[in-house]
Protein backbone atom coordinates (compact mmCIF):
# COMPACT_ATOMS: atom_id res chain seq x y z
CA UNK A 1 0.00 0.00 0.00
CA UNK A 2 1.17 3.23 -0.95
CA UNK A 3 1.47 6.42 1.58
CA UNK A 4 -1.38 8.11 2.85
CA UNK A 5 -1.76 10.95 1.56
CA UNK A 6 -0.36 14.46 2.71
CA UNK A 7 -3.35 17.38 3.80
CA UNK A 8 -2.30 20.71 4.53
CA UNK A 9 -0.88 22.27 7.88
CA UNK A 10 -3.44 23.63 9.74
CA UNK A 11 -2.84 27.41 10.39
CA UNK A 12 0.11 28.69 13.27
CA UNK A 13 -2.75 29.68 15.82
CA UNK A 14 -3.98 25.75 15.50
CA UNK A 15 -0.86 24.25 15.48
CA UNK A 16 -0.09 22.01 18.82
CA UNK A 17 -3.45 22.57 19.44
CA UNK A 18 -5.06 19.57 17.92
CA UNK A 19 -7.69 21.39 16.38
CA UNK A 20 -7.70 21.69 12.32
CA UNK A 21 -9.82 24.47 10.38
CA UNK A 22 -12.59 21.70 9.49
CA UNK A 23 -12.88 20.26 13.37
CA UNK A 24 -16.22 20.05 14.26
CA UNK A 25 -17.45 23.40 16.68
CA UNK A 26 -14.23 25.14 15.94
CA UNK A 27 -13.83 28.89 14.20
CA UNK A 28 -11.52 28.94 11.75
CA UNK A 29 -8.88 31.74 13.23
CA UNK A 30 -7.53 33.73 10.57
CA UNK A 31 -4.31 35.52 10.91
CA UNK A 32 -5.70 38.91 11.35
CA UNK A 33 -7.17 37.67 14.11
CA UNK A 34 -5.00 35.96 15.61
CA UNK A 35 -2.02 39.16 15.26
CA UNK A 36 -3.49 42.53 14.99
CA UNK A 37 -1.33 44.75 12.71
CA UNK A 38 0.97 46.62 14.87
CA UNK A 39 1.81 50.29 13.88
CA UNK A 40 5.30 51.14 12.37
CA UNK A 41 7.42 52.44 14.98
CA UNK A 42 8.56 55.83 14.60
CA UNK A 43 5.48 57.06 12.76
CA UNK A 44 4.86 60.62 13.74
CA UNK A 45 1.79 62.39 15.30
CA UNK A 46 2.12 65.21 12.67
CA UNK A 47 1.65 65.26 8.36
CA UNK A 48 4.31 66.66 6.70
CA UNK A 49 2.60 69.67 6.24
CA UNK A 50 1.71 70.17 10.26
CA UNK A 51 5.29 69.33 11.23
CA UNK A 52 7.01 72.34 8.89
CA UNK A 53 4.20 74.63 10.47
CA UNK A 54 4.91 73.63 13.95
CA UNK A 55 8.53 73.67 13.74
CA UNK A 56 8.39 77.08 12.10
CA UNK A 57 6.49 78.31 14.89
CA UNK A 58 9.07 77.04 17.06
CA UNK A 59 12.33 78.22 14.92
CA UNK A 60 10.33 82.17 15.27
CA UNK A 61 9.90 81.39 18.73
CA UNK A 62 13.18 80.29 20.42
CA UNK A 63 15.47 80.88 17.12
CA UNK A 64 16.68 78.92 14.68
CA UNK A 65 20.47 78.60 16.22
CA UNK A 66 19.35 78.30 19.24
CA UNK A 67 16.83 75.47 18.73
CA UNK A 68 17.99 71.97 18.66
CA UNK A 69 15.62 68.91 17.12
CA UNK A 70 15.38 67.97 20.84
CA UNK A 71 13.53 71.28 21.18
CA UNK A 72 11.37 70.62 18.31
CA UNK A 73 10.89 67.52 19.62
CA UNK A 74 10.20 68.36 22.42
CA UNK A 75 7.47 71.41 21.88
CA UNK A 76 5.66 69.36 19.50
CA UNK A 77 5.13 66.44 21.65
CA UNK A 78 7.01 63.74 19.42
CA UNK A 79 10.35 61.67 19.48
CA UNK A 80 12.89 62.91 17.22
CA UNK A 81 12.09 59.61 15.08
CA UNK A 82 9.33 60.81 14.05
CA UNK A 83 10.56 64.10 12.77
CA UNK A 84 13.53 62.29 10.74
CA UNK A 85 10.73 59.98 9.40
CA UNK A 86 9.77 63.49 7.34
CA UNK A 87 13.05 65.04 6.94
CA UNK A 88 16.90 64.27 7.18
CA UNK A 89 17.97 67.04 9.37
CA UNK A 90 17.36 70.38 10.94
CA UNK A 91 18.63 72.29 8.21
CA UNK A 92 16.06 70.70 5.58
CA UNK A 93 13.35 71.64 8.10
CA UNK A 94 14.66 75.16 7.66
CA UNK A 95 14.68 75.35 3.81
CA UNK A 96 10.97 73.69 4.19
CA UNK A 97 9.84 76.31 6.37
CA UNK A 98 11.10 78.66 4.84
CA UNK A 99 10.28 78.02 1.32
CA UNK A 100 6.57 78.03 2.19
CA UNK A 101 6.62 81.64 2.19
CA UNK A 102 9.42 82.91 -0.22
CA UNK A 103 7.70 80.15 -2.51
CA UNK A 104 4.48 81.85 -2.17
CA UNK A 105 5.94 85.39 -2.38
CA UNK A 106 7.71 84.66 -5.43
CA UNK A 107 4.61 83.46 -7.58
CA UNK A 108 2.26 85.96 -6.39
CA UNK A 109 4.99 88.70 -7.53
CA UNK A 110 5.46 86.69 -10.95
CA UNK A 111 1.92 86.39 -11.20
CA UNK A 112 1.24 89.74 -11.28
CA UNK A 113 4.11 91.00 -12.85
CA UNK A 114 2.92 89.15 -16.46
CA UNK A 115 -0.94 90.33 -16.21
CA UNK A 116 -1.35 92.36 -19.59
CA UNK A 117 -5.05 93.39 -18.80
CA UNK A 118 -3.14 95.93 -16.09
CA UNK A 119 -0.99 98.66 -16.04
CA UNK A 120 2.22 98.59 -14.37
CA UNK A 121 0.97 100.73 -11.76
CA UNK A 122 -1.66 98.27 -11.21
CA UNK A 123 0.37 95.32 -11.44
CA UNK A 124 2.80 97.04 -8.70
CA UNK A 125 -0.65 97.89 -6.58
CA UNK A 126 -2.03 94.37 -6.85
CA UNK A 127 1.80 92.89 -6.27
CA UNK A 128 1.74 94.52 -2.89
CA UNK A 129 -1.48 93.50 -1.95
CA UNK A 130 -1.04 90.35 -2.86
CA UNK A 131 2.29 90.10 -0.74
CA UNK A 132 0.40 91.60 2.15
CA UNK A 133 -2.08 88.47 2.21
CA UNK A 134 0.75 86.05 1.62
CA UNK A 135 2.37 87.12 4.76
CA UNK A 136 -0.31 86.94 7.07
CA UNK A 137 -1.04 83.63 5.81
CA UNK A 138 2.57 82.21 5.93
CA UNK A 139 3.23 84.73 8.76
CA UNK A 140 5.92 82.22 10.82
CA UNK A 141 7.47 81.38 7.76
CA UNK A 142 7.88 84.55 6.42
CA UNK A 143 9.13 86.56 9.68
CA UNK A 144 11.76 83.24 9.43
CA UNK A 145 12.39 84.20 6.05
CA UNK A 146 13.22 88.37 6.97
CA UNK A 147 15.38 86.94 10.16
CA UNK A 148 18.23 84.73 8.16
CA UNK A 149 21.40 86.58 8.22
CA UNK A 150 23.56 83.98 5.73
CA UNK A 151 24.79 81.56 8.44
CA UNK A 152 24.31 78.48 6.19
CA UNK A 153 24.14 77.19 2.80
CA UNK A 154 20.43 77.17 3.16
CA UNK A 155 20.16 80.92 4.72
CA UNK A 156 22.12 82.05 2.21
CA UNK A 157 19.36 80.31 -0.38
CA UNK A 158 16.96 81.86 1.28
CA UNK A 159 18.50 85.19 1.09
CA UNK A 160 19.17 84.69 -2.69
CA UNK A 161 15.27 84.24 -3.63
CA UNK A 162 14.38 87.19 -1.62
CA UNK A 163 16.88 89.10 -3.44
CA UNK A 164 15.55 87.84 -6.69
CA UNK A 165 11.93 88.95 -4.69
CA UNK A 166 12.89 92.17 -4.65
CA UNK A 167 14.21 92.83 -8.03
CA UNK A 168 11.01 91.56 -9.58
CA UNK A 169 9.37 94.56 -7.25
CA UNK A 170 11.87 96.84 -8.86
CA UNK A 171 11.15 96.35 -11.95
CA UNK A 172 7.40 96.83 -11.48
CA UNK A 173 8.48 99.95 -10.00
CA UNK A 174 11.09 101.13 -12.59
CA UNK A 175 8.42 100.10 -15.22
CA UNK A 176 5.42 102.35 -13.18
CA UNK A 177 7.76 105.13 -13.28
CA UNK A 178 8.64 105.17 -16.79
CA UNK A 179 4.66 104.85 -17.35
CA UNK A 180 3.91 107.85 -15.59
CA UNK A 181 2.63 106.13 -12.83
CA UNK A 182 4.60 106.41 -10.20
CA UNK A 183 6.34 109.94 -8.79
CA UNK A 184 9.89 109.76 -10.37
CA UNK A 185 11.89 111.79 -7.88
CA UNK A 186 13.05 109.19 -6.19
CA UNK A 187 14.54 106.13 -7.43
CA UNK A 188 13.07 102.65 -7.67
CA UNK A 189 15.52 100.88 -5.55
CA UNK A 190 14.45 103.19 -2.69
CA UNK A 191 10.71 103.02 -3.11
CA UNK A 192 11.12 99.31 -2.89
CA UNK A 193 12.32 99.09 0.21
CA UNK A 194 9.93 101.43 1.62
CA UNK A 195 6.96 99.85 0.34
CA UNK A 196 8.15 96.12 1.47
CA UNK A 197 9.55 97.65 5.07
CA UNK A 198 5.93 98.90 5.39
CA UNK A 199 4.33 95.08 4.39
CA UNK A 200 7.41 93.48 6.20
CA UNK A 201 6.39 95.47 9.58
CA UNK A 202 3.35 93.07 9.42
CA UNK A 203 5.04 90.82 10.92
CA UNK A 204 6.14 92.70 14.04
CA UNK A 205 2.79 93.12 14.91
CA UNK A 206 0.46 90.50 13.29
CA UNK A 207 -1.13 88.00 15.51
CA UNK A 208 -3.56 85.08 14.62
CA UNK A 209 -6.86 86.54 15.57
CA UNK A 210 -6.28 89.73 15.14
CA UNK A 211 -9.26 91.54 15.04
CA UNK A 212 -8.76 93.05 11.71
CA UNK A 213 -9.53 90.66 8.45
CA UNK A 214 -6.32 90.16 6.07
CA UNK A 215 -8.19 91.63 3.53
CA UNK A 216 -9.02 94.62 5.27
CA UNK A 217 -4.80 94.86 5.97
CA UNK A 218 -3.94 94.68 2.55
CA UNK A 219 -6.21 97.22 1.80
CA UNK A 220 -5.16 99.41 4.15
CA UNK A 221 -1.41 98.95 3.24
CA UNK A 222 -2.34 99.12 -0.47
CA UNK A 223 -4.23 102.67 0.25
CA UNK A 224 -1.46 104.38 2.52
CA UNK A 225 1.19 103.26 0.58
CA UNK A 226 0.13 104.59 -2.74
CA UNK A 227 -1.60 107.60 -1.68
CA UNK A 228 2.16 109.02 -1.47
CA UNK A 229 3.88 107.78 -4.82
CA UNK A 230 1.46 107.63 -7.81
CA UNK A 231 2.18 110.81 -9.58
Amino acid sequence: MGMPRSTPSAPAAARGTGATPDSPGEVPTTPAAAAPKRNRRGRPGYDRETLINKATEVFVTRGYDGTSMDTVARELGITKSAIYHHVKSKEELLRLAINRGTDALDSAVEAESHRTDLTALEQLRHAVHASVLILIEYHHSVTLLLRVRGNSAVERDALEKRRKIDEKIRGLVAAAIAEGGVRADFPPGLITRLLFGMVNSITEWYRPGYPVSPETIADAVTAMAFSGLEA
